[in-house]
């Protein structure tokens, strides 16, 4: 009798462990899994990794642009693809999202994938492969992304007010976090995708003259930085001008974007700020290995808190749609 009740025991304690690590892996996660599409289009991935391949081939920008388009995706009422939505005030052509691209790219796989298996797969988990495969092609590492999104049935240009801003200090940006159920050091990972990319000079270029009205510079600008960041961005130039924001790095997915926070050379204020704010700075730090912290590893840590962002408010089940085409609702 004991030795039976040992052995229910170490039944249940083998099912809660397979049970967690496949919560771990993101299976099973709110209602997305990976393998979702295994028997209804198998071919989904590499058909979104082939229209993603193709067009970074062709322009290098596509890439940042598909990440930053599933990071705005999931932060207006979830990861619903409600960013991918045409009209004249929706999510797509509201100011925070003026400057996105590879929205064609989606377009393509989606095509392609209608050819395949028309009516299963959803414009939300196009996006989520794309980014995925965004940071594979300019070097990060893969992960594995849970499927089974459905699109939503909403898109309002007034909702990216809520949307986290360039000039958010440390404590608004983790208000903004936390409402999507994303911790501290979730935050200063996502953050990071900014290692590939660009701003505008306009998005920052306050930074360089006159900070917070003081007709000098951020302080956190390394003073040898700045004079680059002048030369780039002349007072009263070009706002529409690109600028890497991740010096020396700008179609190279890696840990050196917080390297360049560390020694003053972040370009946008809410990314300086994760920096010279201790709260955040203790991340920076294990993100470099610094001597004494527990070091964490900048390609691990990403695909973990994109598999967290990726199921932020999702939609799944009955609820939503699938669209026909993703520019518009059923």
């Amino acid at each position: 009798m004991e030795a039976s009740s040992l052995s229910k025991t170490g039944i249940l304690l083998v099912l809660l462990l397979a049970i967690l690590t496949n919560f771990a892996l993101g299976q099973g996660y709110r209602g997305t899994r990976v393998g979702f599409y295994k028997s209804t289009c198998p071919r989904v991935e590499s058909i979104v990794q082939s229209a993603v391949e193709s067009a970074v081939r062709a322009n290098q920008t596509i890439a940042p642009g598909l990440l930053r388009m599933f990071f705005h995706d999931c932060f207006i009422n979830g990861c619903d693809a409600s960013i991918l939505i045409n009209g004249s005030s929706t999510e797509k052509s509201a100011g925070p999202n003026a400057f996105l691209r590879g929205f064609e790219v989606i377009d393509a796989a989606k095509s392609q994938l209608e050819k395949d298996c028309p009516g299963v797969v959803s414009c939300s988990d196009i996006l989520a492969l794309a980014a995925r495969d965004s940071v594979v092609l300019t070097g990060g590492h893969s992960w594995q992304v849970p499927l089974g999104r459905r699109d939503g049935l909403v898109s309002r240009g007034s909702d990216t007010a809520n949307l986290p801003a360039s000039n958010d200090s440390i404590s608004v940006q983790i208000k903004k976090f936390a409402d999507k159920g994303l911790d501290i050091q979730d935050l200063v990972t996502l953050v990071g995708g900014h290692t590939i990319g660009t701003a505008a000079c306009g998005v920052f270029s306050y930074r360089l003259y006159n900070f917070n009205n003081t007709n000098r510079p951020d302080p956190d600008i390394n003073s040898s930085f700045l004079p680059q960041l002048r030369a780039l961005c002349p007072n009263g130039g070009n706002a529409s001008r690109r600028v890497a924001l991740d010096t020396g790095s700008v179609n190279s997915f890696g840990e050196s974007f917080y390297a360049n926070l560390k020694y003053g050379r972040g370009v946008i204020e809410s990314d300086a700020k994760l920096w010279s704010d201790p709260t955040t700075q203790r991340f920076v730090k294990r993100f470099l290995g610094s001597r004494g912290l527990h070091g964490l590893r900048f390609d691990v840590e990403f695909g973990r808190a994109m598999v967290k962002m990726g199921n932020v408010e999702v939609k799944t089940g009955k609820q939503g749609e699938i669209r026909r085409i993703c520019t518009a609702i059923n």
